[in-house]
Parts: C-alpha cells; structure tokens; sequence
C-alpha cells in the first residue's frame, strides 16, 4: 500500500489557454483562476522566487487532487508552461472560447465494515483512500475523534514531543481512529488516558493491518526530507501511537 504517485510519462511543459486552465483549476478544487494565476506568477518571478513555491500555494499547501494522473498531469503542464512564458517575458494572451468537458466528478464510498471480525488491507487501503477523497466524511471523523477522545489527546499533548513528532502521532491516531469507525458500526467508546502511558500497552493485540499502516506511517516520518523525525522522537512517536492503537482496538462498543 503505497501512498506514492509514479512518475508521469511524456510530461511537456505547455500553457493550452486559458479555457484548458480554468477547467482544470476549477477540477482541483481552487479558487483562483487563469488570471489570478497569471498575477501570482508574475509577482513572484519579479520577487525571484521560483515555481516550486509558487505552485503549491495556489492549493493552500494540498495537493489537488485528480480522478485520473493524465488530468494532474494537464494541470502541471499548462502551469508549468504558463511559468515559462513568465519567466521568458512573452506575452500571454487569453483568449475567450469553450471551457473543456468537465468529467462527472464520482463520490467516493466508504469501505464496507469490517464488523464482526478484523480489518485487512483492502479494508484498511480503502479506509485511507474514503478519508483523503472525501472531505465531509473526514470532518466529520475528526470532529468524532476530538470529541469521544479528548482525554487520549490531552495525554498526547503532554507527552513532550517535538511540533514534527506531536502532528505525526495526533494524525495517525486520528486515522486509526477514523478507520475503526468506519468498519465497526457499534462506534468506539473513550480510551483511558492511562492507556498512552501504561508500559506493556503497545505490545497487545491488534489486527495486523492497522500495525502495518502504523507502521508504514512511522518510516515514512522518519524518511521525511524536510522535517525527518529523529531515533529519539520516533520512539517516543512510535510507542505512544501503539499504545493508542491497542487501546483504540480495544474500545470498540459491543465486541
């Protein structure tokens, strides 16, 4: 289960018009336009900064999300082009015409429970996918995870964790949270808070699936090339969130 975007095949650096990039600017979810791209572009090549931190602000710092790579990879290339004649000083013109055909945008569906037995990889890949495609379902999971584990969270914040190692143990518990939501219908009951600080905790049982994800999480953190956690903090991160994990699986109401 990765969570990596291959590489695009045949990417060439084109600016189609402005009726191409209002569309797919619109598909990933941004307001802004052609224009007020073209604006933020140019005031930043006159500011030297480059495209690489110009880009990614036009999503508020998301990554635009797409139903196919061939329509990310059209956003980038006329982005990319459009940064190109900035930068080259050229003219551009935007010309009025017909907007490309909008793809009916598909809802995604959250994974089927898991309920009665125990979550595997297709449930715990389509949980991930349900949570990043569906901003509704995420708030409300979030708003879930606050309000019944408050008290969990009021532990993790007195942890002493670093900012880096914090946001990466509250986001992994708040998924492995969403995900036992999601495929136990009977929902979850409020975990002790001295379940995070019970030594032993993190070596109960717990389905396979969910320890993998934790785990690939965890490595990925630590292979982080701008904010990587360090041996200390991952151990600290890594026994808190299996704490947290154990005592989430075993919170389930009607088990």
């Amino acid at each position: 289960m990765s969570r990596s975007r291959s590489k695009q095949m045949d990417f060439v650096r084109h600016f189609e018009g402005a009726p191409v990039l209002d569309g797919l600017l619109e598909l990933a979810g941004t307001s802004h336009d052609s224009l007020t791209v073209l604006a933020h572009m140019r005031q930043a090549h006159a500011e030297g900064r480059p495209s690489q931190e110009v880009i990614p602000s036009l999503f508020g710092g998301r990554e635009p999300r797409f139903e196919s790579p061939e329509l990310a990879r059209r956003l980038f290339q006329n982005l990319l082009g459009l940064w190109d004649l900035v930068q080259e000083g050229k003219q551009v013109r935007f010309e009025d015409g017909p907007r490309p055909p909008r793809p009916k945008k598909q809802k995604t569906e959250p994974p089927t429970p898991f309920a009665p037995g125990e979550p595997d990889t297709a449930f715990v890949e389509g949980a991930w996918r349900y949570l990043e495609d569906d901003e509704k379902g995420r708030t409300r999971l979030h708003d879930a995870f606050e309000n019944k584990q408050d008290a969990l969270l009021g532990v993790l914040d007195a942890a002493g964790l670093t900012d880096e190692g914090y946001g990466v143990a509250r986001h992994l518990l708040f998924e492995l949270h969403a995900m036992l939501e999601l495929g136990w219908p009977q929902g979850l009951a409020s975990v002790a808070p001295a379940a995070l600080e019970t030594p032993g905790m993190e070596t109960s049982p717990v389905p396979t699936a969910l320890t993998a994800y934790a785990d690939e999480a965890l490595f990925e953190a630590e292979q982080d090339e701008e904010h990587p956690l360090s041996p200390e903090e991952l151990a600290k991160a890594r026994t808190l969130v299996k704490r947290g994990l154990a005592a989430l699986w075993s919170a389930r109401k009607g088990k």
